[in-house]
């Protein structure tokens, strides 16, 4: 399965924002182990963004990571945010699994 990895990026500080990409991305790792690919939006959106600098940062971030989720067959949710809980909506609307836990992820 392709399984997005979603969590809370955005915080007061850079050493704050890296810790948490480090969460997905030791998460992600884990979901690799687990034989399922692992997608994380903001990993795939912030060099884009260094790059493009768009007028609102935040937006690209989230349109990007958006249309990642939507080709996502689930999502593993570390913790809340808003762009957590966007990227989750996508995957209740279709009524795709949502993760909590990454022992509840189904054998690969």
């Amino acid at each position: 399965m392709l399984i997005m990895v979603a969590g809370p990026y955005t915080a007061p500080t850079e050493a704050e924002r890296a810790e948490n990409l480090r969460a997905m991305n030791r998460a992600a790792a884990q979901v690799l182990s687990k034989g399922h690919i692992p997608v994380i939006g903001v990993n795939a959106a912030l060099p884009v963004v260094a790059e493009a600098q768009p007028l609102d940062p935040y937006q690209a971030i989230m349109d990007i990571s958006l249309a990642l989720a939507d080709k996502c067959d689930a999502i593993l949710m570390l913790g809340e945010s808003r762009g957590a809980k966007m990227e989750r909506e996508v995957f209740r609307r279709k009524g795709l699994p949502v993760y909590a836990d990454l022992n509840e992820l189904p054998p690969a």
